[in-house]
């Protein structure tokens, strides 16, 4: 499969001034190279979703958008904390946030399951101690 266009935003632990700045990015690219609709909808929410836990959750992280001839890919990758129990973690409503992040208004428990909702495939690899890449992939056909 074909590579068409790459591009890794770094992205800074409780930095909520520029949080979503990276996911706005995106969508700008995705729409310049021509992908549009469901797809683009779906990629904007779950780009957003993973940006934030990367500010809300992590020491900090990457965020890559990798665009092939039949699909999007995301892959977020950070050092941090990881992920103890990762299923009580996908129940919607589940959170880890903390209190700075809550008085913004994040942190609501729903990061992880509107990620899985809006990918085609969604896979998440977690170490306690190490950090957690999360992969998500849709597809343009």
């Amino acid at each position: 499969m074909e590579e068409l266009f790459r591009i890794t935003y770094p992205v800074k632990a409780a930095d909520y001034v520029t949080a979503g700045q990276a996911s706005t990015d995106i969508k700008r690219k995705l729409k310049q190279l021509g992908v549009g609709g469901d797809v683009l909808r779906r990629v904007a929410v779950a780009s957003y979703e993973v940006e934030l836990n990367l500010v809300i959750h992590y020491l900090g992280g990457e965020l890559c958008l990798t665009v092939f001839e039949d699909a999007v890919q995301l892959v977020s990758s950070d050092v941090g904390p990881g992920i103890a129990d990762l299923s009580m973690a996908m129940r919607e409503g589940f959170s880890t946030a903390n209190e700075e992040a809550r008085s913004l208004g994040f942190g609501a428990g729903m990061g992880l399951p509107n990620m899985k909702r809006n990918a085609d495939e969604f896979d998440i690899q977690s170490e306690v101690g190490k950090g957690t890449t999360i992969t998500m992939r849709f597809r343009l056909s």
